[in-house]
Parts: C-alpha cells; sequence; structure tokens
C-alpha cells in the first residue's frame, strides 16, 4: 500500500517582547527546515539601510495597506509606534495547501487575529519570554539600534506582551539561546505528528481493516 502523508501546513506564531530572541529564532528554526516559509509582513514604516521591499517587509503607502485590509487580503493588522504592521493572507493559504509550514514573528495582537479566524486550528502558538527584564533591557542597549527614549518605550511595551503569556499554546524562557531553539525543534516535530494534522491516516486505516474483509 502506498501512504500519502501530505499534511496540512501548520500555521506557527513565535511572540516575545522585542529583544527576548524571537527574530534570531525564527531564524534558526528555518536553518534547521528550509522547508519552512517565513511570512514576510507588509508595513507602513520606512525601510531602514540595507532592507529590500519582499525580503525584510512588503513595504507599503498607508492607503495602500488600508485597501489590502478592506479586501480581506490580511490574516491580521495592527498598528505598532505608528506604523502598521500585518500578515498577507494569499501566500500563507498557499503554503497551507502544499503542505509546508508558514512561520510568523508577530506580536500577541497579531497572534490572537490569526487564532481567532478561520485557520485558528492550523495554528501553533509560541511565547518567547527573557529570563529577566533586566537581561531584556540590556540586550536592547547591546544592539545600539535605538535611541535610550525608544528603548524606554519598548520596555513599557514589552510588560504588556509578557501579559498574554497565557494566551500561547507553549512558553519558553530564552535563557539559552541553543536550548531554546532544541525545544521549539521538539515542539514543531511533535505538533507536525499529531494525528488531527494528518488527514491521509483515515484512509490508511481503511485500507488495513479492508485487507482483513472489515
Amino acid at each position: 500500500m502506498k501512504i500519502n502523508n501530505l499534511r496540512r501546513g501548520l500555521l506557527v506564531i513565535l511572540s516575545s517582547p522585542s529583544g527576548a530572541g524571537k527574530s534570531t529564532l525564527a531564524a534558526r528554526l528555518r536553518l534547521w527546515d528550509p522547508s519552512i516559509r517565513f511570512s514576510v509582513s507588509a508595513t507602513t514604516r520606512t525601510p531602514r539601510p540595507g532592507e529590500t521591499d519582499g525580503v525584510e517587509y512588503h513595504f507599503r503607502d498607508r492607503a495602500a495597506f488600508e485597501a489590502m485590509v478592506a479586501a480581506g487580503e490580511m490574516l491580521e493588522h495592527a498598528e505598532v509606534f505608528g506604523n502598521l504592521y500585518g500578515s498577507p493572507r494569499g501566500p500563507v493559504e498557499a503554503a497551507m495547501a502544499a503542505g509546508a509550514d508558514t512561520l510568523f514573528d508577530i506580536d500577541w495582537q497579531g497572534g490572537q487575529q490569526i487564532r481567532n479566524s478561520a485557520l485558528g486550528k492550523d495554528v501553533v502558538s509560541i511565547f518567547i519570554l527573557p529570563p529577566s527584564m533586566r537581561e531584556l533591557e540590556r540586550r536592547l542597549h547591546d544592539r545600539g539600534q535605538d535611541s535610550d527614549a525608544v528603548i524606554a518605550g519598548r520596555m513599557e511595551k514589552s510588560l504588556a506582551e509578557v501579559s498574554h503569556w497565557a494566551e500561547y499554546d507553549y512558553v519558553l524562557v530564552n535563557d539559552d539561546i541553543d536550548a531554546t531553539e532544541a525545544r521549539l525543534r521538539m515542539i514543531l516535530a511533535a505538533e507536525r505528528l499529531r494525528r488531527d494534522r494528518q488527514p491521509w491516516l483515515n484512509d490508511f486505516v481503511r485500507g488495513l481493516n479492508g485487507a482483513f474483509g472489515r
């Protein structure tokens, strides 16, 4: 009997306060499994030096972004620090149909919208916590990307982010990046093997029963 084990792709949501390590972990997860597709967000913010449209983000002006929302082309969207961010729907649905997982590096608002959408049953949500708020602040300073005032704003927003930790399927404390990556791999491997994520099993089991005339 030939086994057709094509499964429906997962929507893997990674959320954390800024500086807790989710972007690094997302990049490592894709190196571990290159078949994982990354959901490139659309945004109204200005590109930073070295950023390319369609790679880091889909850069859109506010009118174009709002038109995508009105047309139902966004899975989720939110305004953060005066800029709009959102996840285009089309590439995600195409990946799911092909059996590929899509990785989202988004905040709790975006994660909540996707979990409450028609695709919610395919979501695996993971929240990354820092080992301490002091360590989180140190990481933000060490990045050297933001002024003290911006960092203060990010720290205030981090408290709001952390308050939503209990809404997620899994919560990991990123006190060691290698260990946290290993735990992420285990979560994804187990979720891919869940019975309800493998629709081919129904036909397979019917075939087994049929071999005995049942």
